[in-house]
């Protein structure tokens, strides 16, 4: 009584089949496949290498910096 016959699974997977149709349900497989696979690359790249190419974040500068409405401020502590 605790667990379903293989008859009850059987029929389970016909029904969920019809709704869904093998197509569908094909995809769903494949892309839920790639999704895993892409999550233990990008896992797998945080563990060797920290990040894509090692290097730092790049700081914006003002010679690096396109738009010339921009106002560069500095900030003063209160004394």
């Amino acid at each position: 009584m605790g667990s379903f016959s293989i008859w009850h699974w059987l029929i389970v997977l016909l029904i969920v089949a019809m709704i869904f149709g093998t197509k569908k349900l094909r995809n769903i497989g494949s892309d839920l496949g790639g999704a895993v696979r892409n999550f233990k690359e990008g896992m797998k790249g945080n563990e060797e290498g920290g990040g894509s190419d090692g290097a730092p974040p790049q700081q914006v500068t003002s010679t690096q910096r396109s738009d010339a409405n921009t106002v560069d401020v500095e900030a003063k502590s209160k004394s």
